[in-house]
């Protein structure tokens, strides 16, 4: 039952995008991730930020760095401040679920979004990151530790998050053509974050 809640994520963010955006740390403490993710991609590369919220503070870092952002989020609001933001960038209103971009990338990211989804979804997702990935691609994602839900709180409502187990992750990376580059578990460097660096073998 509790996996039902998957659903109210995109309304719950198209709701309070204002808060998000105040609430949001903009220190960028995500940053070595961020650069170990970029190292795996050629100079100027075409990155796909799925979930991107606004824009701030990671598609932005992407942006100064020279890279070419093309960012897909299901909230219209957030969508909305990314195109005023960054209007040389691509920014698409859709549920990452449903990706069907005629474009492969060299560098996929779901921070923070990939872990919203519930854990069927979540393998489903695999193939998608497959067909939009370029050879020698990068793959970054955030999950939880272990197998299970877990209901978080945002504005008073409750805020959904799910994870596989790792094994199911390195199954799921292989099977699709990726190996792990790097993974750590709830990295104390990273506001506890579990996180998963891979690259498309080809």
């Amino acid at each position: 039952m509790t996996e039902k809640l998957a659903s109210t994520i995109i309304p719950l963010y198209d709701e309070h995008a204002a808060a998000w955006e105040r609430l949001r740390p903009t220190t960028l403490f995500e940053r070595p991730w961020l650069d170990r993710f970029l190292q795996l991609t050629p100079a100027n590369a075409r990155l796909l930020d799925l979930g991107c919220g606004n824009g701030t503070p990671i598609a932005a870092y992407f942006i100064e760095q020279g890279y070419r952002v093309t960012g897909v989020d299901g909230a219209q609001a957030m969508i909305a401040r990314c195109r005023q933001r960054f209007p040389q960038q691509e920014w698409r209103k859709m549920d990452m679920r449903q990706l069907d971009l005629a474009t492969k990338f060299d560098g996929l990211l779901a921070w923070d979004s990939f872990f919203h989804l519930a854990r069927d979804d979540q393998r489903r997702m695999f193939p998608l990151f497959r067909r939009h990935a370029r050879p020698q691609a990068a793959l970054m994602f955030t999950s939880g530790p272990a197998d299970g839900v877990a209901i978080g709180s945002f504005e008073g409502q409750p805020l959904f998050h799910a994870s596989l187990a790792p094994e199911e992750y390195r199954r799921l990376l292989q099977v699709n053509g990726f190996r792990v580059v790097d993974h750590v578990v709830e990295d104390p460097a990273c506001g506890g974050r579990t996180v998963w660096l891979a690259q498309l073998v080809e």
